[in-house]
């Protein structure tokens, strides 16, 4: 047996089968006892007692021999078998260092090609697998998501460095219990946890591992509550697991606050640029069409000053949706859910606007707030007459599905592209001059506050379908 650096390599030879070797030893020691025996009864042919013995002398050598000769042969194969033993031995101990040298041409230099290809492959495996932990760990380790493994009995068998940072000042977490470390840890934390669900929660800044006692005695509470940021946003995740056959809980807390403010500013920039650019829009011209009036009252043309009053009402009624449209998706109320047959919602539809459809499912009754619910269909309907889609290709199918209901609006309209379609749920995304990119995000905020969802996928053939998926039937 020799190690990975010291390993031989085996010189080209003939094989020869271990078979026919010992058939060689076999059949050589039968001749040179045949040949033996009858020398003996040629040149000592002396009275049949002395030949007997010089026939048991001679065949206690040939019994000396065979042992010598069966030892020479089977001594190596034996040493191999035992270092056979020794690697499976190392091999089980995940120790892939070692290989084994036969120098015949055999069957068992074929067994140790075979034992040498198998460490080879078992070591770089091993070498394998030790780089993707090593790489795993660098990226747990290092990841700013703080990280709690907790076995079954509620103690902390893993913490990651960020974990460690943001609830113990650096400190080990393995050993404690989830409790204990909860004890130290800000009111808030401990009733996210108790929720036992996903969910995001807020503390004082600076003091997620305080506990309230803590900030009680360091005066400190309502002076940070009071900054304008004294306030960070945490996102809590937990998934049960079975590792090893025993029940596991992973904890993960991520801050947000950051994220959050970056999304928020960049949201309040794009609801600027929008704003702006229908003030502008509508401002404008009221300035102008004013000024005209006034150039027209002067010179004493008055002929013509009701049908600029009556374009500078077009205007800032046009102003005033706009402002309402706002207002309506910052103050969409909770949904007041109600029994509704399906075949009644959509006759109010048709009323607006024309489509086909649906011809399965209205004689069942969905769950929903109406108005809201008419809101986001009227959408919808909107955007598929504006598609440039004909009237006669815009259609509502609806059926049940395990969830609940499902709504598809259809048209063969221009679709969108990838870049539209990221964008289009995206609140103040348009891509229509006069658009303010309120209709799809007031769908999804209906939509998703009676807890179902909204999918936009292009149609083949051209086209768009927008699915709406509602629980409860």
């Amino acid at each position: 047996m020799t190690d990975q650096g010291t390993r031989h390599t085996q010189p080209t030879r003939h094989f020869v089968s271990v078979i026919w070797r010992l058939f060689a030893a076999v059949g050589g020691l039968l001749l040179l006892g045949i040949a033996g025996s009858a020398w003996i009864m040629q040149i000592r042919p002396a009275q049949q007692w002395q030949q007997l013995g010089w026939l048991a002398l001679f065949a206690g050598l040939m019994l000396l021999l065979t042992i010598l000769l069966l030892y020479t042969l089977l001594a190596p194969v034996l040493a191999l078998f035992r270092a056979i033993s020794g690697t499976v031995h190392s091999y089980r101990d995940a120790d892939y260092t070692f290989s084994l040298y036969w120098p015949h041409q055999d069957e068992l230099s074929q067994l140790v090609t075979a034992h040498n290809a198998l460490g080879d492959t078992l070591r770089q495996q091993r070498l394998d697998l030790v780089q993707r932990e090593l790489l795993l760990d660098t990226m747990v380790q290092n990841t700013p998501v703080a990280m709690l493994l907790i076995a079954e009995q509620g103690h902390i068998v893993f913490a990651n460095l960020a974990a460690r940072q943001l609830l113990s000042e650096g400190k080990r977490l393995e050993g404690l219990t989830l409790p204990t470390l909860l004890n130290t840890l800000s009111p808030a934390v401990r009733e996210a946890m108790d929720k036992g669900a996903d969910g995001l929660f807020t503390v004082p800044v600076l003091k997620l591992n305080s506990s309230a006692a803590d900030m009680a005695e360091s005066g400190t509470a309502e002076a940070v509550a009071d900054e304008d940021d004294g306030e960070q946003v945490y996102h809590l995740a937990r998934r049960q697991f079975s590792l090893n056959g025993k029940s596991h809980e992973l904890i993960l807390l991520r801050h947000l606050t950051t994220e959050l403010r970056r999304q928020e500013v960049q949201t309040w920039k794009k609801l600027i640029r929008v704003i702006s650019h229908e003030l502008n829009n509508s401002l404008a011209p009221i300035a102008s069409l004013a000024h005209s009036g006034q150039e027209l009252v002067r010179r004493g043309q008055t002929e013509r000053l009701p049908a600029i009053l009556a374009m500078m009402e077009e205007r800032a009624r046009h102003l005033e949706q706009f402002i309402l449209g706002y207002a309506r998706f910052a103050k969409l109320p909770a949904p007041r859910l109600e029994s509704v047959s399906w075949s009644h919602f959509f006759a109010g539809l048709r009323n607006q606007f024309a489509f086909a459809g649906p011809e399965h499912g209205t004689d069942g009754y969905g769950l929903m707030d109406v108005a809201q619910m008419e809101q986001v269909m009227l959408n919808l309907l909107r955007n598929a007459h504006e598609s440039g889609s004909a009237v006669g290709d815009i259609s509502v199918e609806l059926r049940p599905i395990f969830e609940g209901w499902r709504i598809d609006v259809c048209d063969r309209g221009s679709g969108m592209s990838d870049a539209v379609m990221t964008n289009a749920l995206v609140p103040f995304y348009s891509t229509k001059r006069s658009g303010t990119g309120l209709g799809l995000a007031l769908a999804r905020e209906i939509i998703e506050a009676h807890g179902g969802r909204i999918m936009l996928n292009n149609r083949p053939g051209g086209g768009l379908q927008v699915s709406l998926i509602l629980p409860g039937r």
